[in-house]
């Protein structure tokens, strides 16, 4: 477990299911940092933490006095066996906990999971251009890669999608 002044950071695990589907479901509800405009169920989000587990891919979660207030995951950017060694990033904090270190934690973490999950290139594909998504990223060691522009639609506004890029054989930047 990775520590932080009021906060820790640790595999998910079914349990978590009921915390990250809320957290996911203010986004979906409220952010463009996903462009999801129904949000999956608790049941939906154990399935996932259950198949990561079972492919060996990193899911996270922080806790804050032990209630998950931030969690993140990595899986293959594509199916294809040629994107075997590309994973794609998923990041998501409740908004209380932002801007606190967590996220930045949180990624750092991430990074190293996905890193000795035999994955060496990190893809951030970020809806809606968030401008904290996008600092974050870029604080830990991202790199603009792309941006696809009017590609989403949610609340009645065209919206672009930002590619960052990592390469996880890099040392980690010191944020």
């Amino acid at each position: 477990m990775t520590s932080l002044p009021d906060a820790g950071v640790r595999p998910a695990c079914p349990a978590d299911a009921q915390a990250i589907a809320a957290i996911y479901a203010w986004h979906v509800a409220n952010g463009t940092a996903t462009f999801d405009t129904v949000a999956p169920d608790e049941a939906t989000w154990a399935a996932k933490i259950a198949d990561f587990a079972t492919r060996g891919f990193p899911f996270l979660v922080a806790e804050r006095e032990g209630d998950v207030v931030a969690y993140a995951y990595a899986a293959r950017f594509r199916d294809r066996a040629a994107y075997a060694h590309t994973c794609e990033d998923s990041i998501y904090v409740t908004r209380d906990a932002r801007g606190g270190g967590i996220g930045t934690a949180l990624l750092l973490a991430l990074i190293a999971a996905a890193r000795a999950s035999g994955f060496q290139q990190m893809i951030a594909v970020i809806g809606g251009g968030e401008p904290a998504s996008v600092a974050l990223h870029g604080k830990c060691g991202f790199a603009h890669a792309g941006r696809m522009r009017n590609v989403g639609f949610k609340f009645g506004r065209l919206l672009d999608t930002v590619y960052m890029q990592r390469d996880l054989r890099e040392e980690d930047p010191s944020p």
